[in-house]
């Protein structure tokens, strides 16, 4: 049965003397995904009662090379979205209110968040500062649901800021079932109507299906779940490799992955966009000195080094490249980051295209000394 209720109805399942229950199945796992509502927009309007109702957005300065983070929902009624440039924001919506992100007080309300989830589950992986999945299959007291109002209405309580939450029996169900019934609902999926609920799902609710992606489905006629299935795997992974695999396995609701309560990171990396473009490539790489310098000094911090050096460029039309190259020499000093990143260069159309955005970052990372990421971690920063 696929739920999307109303409170009242939803408390109705979290008696077992009291209605007909939803219990928590024998086999299996119980997964709640926890997802803040537009949330940096939200701790503004929250923190600044003047801003309640209006069209919020976060991000970078629109009379600039700004770009959107995030916005209140008031302002995506004209269609802003994250990563939209803040001056087209502007032009859809000359009446919204632009604020500078504010992290310090983003991962100190996102610690708070954390705190709740951990008083149910020590199950806890980190996807971001607004979101996180708690496996709470060994809570044996209490049901899914009733655990995911608990922890929406402490989160509210403590904070002052709404969630959504999706309750399911893997990530990537109750990833999908977040994001069904925003702001501020819960939505819950379980085995018996899972293929049901797929099949009519659009293949954009995938996590990794983007915009092209997507229309490149389109133009094969699929638009739903059920238009993957019904091409079959074998055709799935003839056309997408090995992403074909696995947009059919999503099709069907399929995921194995455990919540993982410690994640690696993959990769590190800096990037500028640029006050205005450029394509003097002496310019160029006074740029990427500066930004190699900066990832040094990270891996400094956090005591790696990596193998992989990928070179990031956006061009004036928004159009995005990477190029990358490994090496057996560790990867740690700013100096030899540049070294590499000038050969990269060379590949790209730098000196001929004008640029807006140039980034480096550093993968296939090592240890130097006994430092382990904890995601947990993240939100006590």
């Amino acid at each position: 049965m696929i739920y999307n209720m109303v409170i009242s109805e939803l408390l109705m399942l979290m008696d077992p003397h009291e209605g007909p229950a939803e219990k928590k199945e024998s086999s299996g796992r119980s997964i709640i995904h926890i997802d803040m509502d537009a949330f940096f927009a939200q701790v503004e309007q929250n923190d600044n009662p003047e801003l309640s109702g209006k069209p919020v957005i976060v991000g970078g300065d629109p009379r600039g090379r700004g770009v959107v983070s995030t916005c209140s929902y008031e302002a995506r009624k004209y269609g802003i979205h994250s990563a939209m440039s803040a001056s087209k924001a502007l032009m859809l919506c000359p009446e919204a209110v632009f604020i500078r992100p504010r992290f310090d007080r983003y991962r100190e309300l996102s610690a708070m968040i954390m705190s709740v989830m951990m008083e149910y589950t020590d199950l806890i992986e980190v996807a971001s500062l607004d979101e996180a999945y708690m496996d709470i299959t060994e809570n044996k007291d209490k049901y899914p649901v009733q655990i995911a109002l608990e922890v929406k209405k402490k989160i509210l309580g403590r904070t002052g800021l709404t969630s959504s939450a999706g309750v399911s029996y893997n990530k990537l169900l109750a990833k999908i079932a977040s994001d069904m019934d925003k702001p501020n609902g819960i939505f819950i999926v379980d085995r018996v109507s899972v293929e049901e609920f797929m099949a009519d799902l659009p293949v954009t609710k995938i996590p990794g299906i983007g915009k092209k992606t997507a229309l490149r489905l389109g133009d094969m006629g699929i638009v739903k779940c059920s238009d993957i299935t019904a091409l079959g795997l074998h055709e799935m992974r003839r056309k997408f490799g090995k992403m074909g695999i696995y947009f059919f396995n999503c099709s069907h609701g399929h995921d194995t992955r455990p919540v993982r309560t410690t994640r690696k990171r993959k990769s590190i990396g800096k990037e500028r966009t640029l006050p205005e473009d450029i394509n003097d490539l002496e310019k160029i790489m006074e740029l990427l000195d500066e930004i190699s310098n900066r990832v040094e000094q990270s891996m400094i911090k956090k005591n790696i080094y990596g193998r992989t050096i990928t070179l990031k460029v956006k061009y004036s039309d928004f159009t995005q490249i990477t190029r990358s190259l490994s090496t057996d020499t560790p990867i740690k000093e700013g100096k030899m980051m540049l070294k590499l990143v000038k050969k990269l260069l060379k590949r790209t159309e730098a000196g001929r295209r004008d640029i807006r955005l140039l980034g480096i970052s550093v993968s296939d990372l090592g240890n130097t000394g006994k430092e382990k990421q904890s995601s947990l971690a993240f939100f006590r920063t």
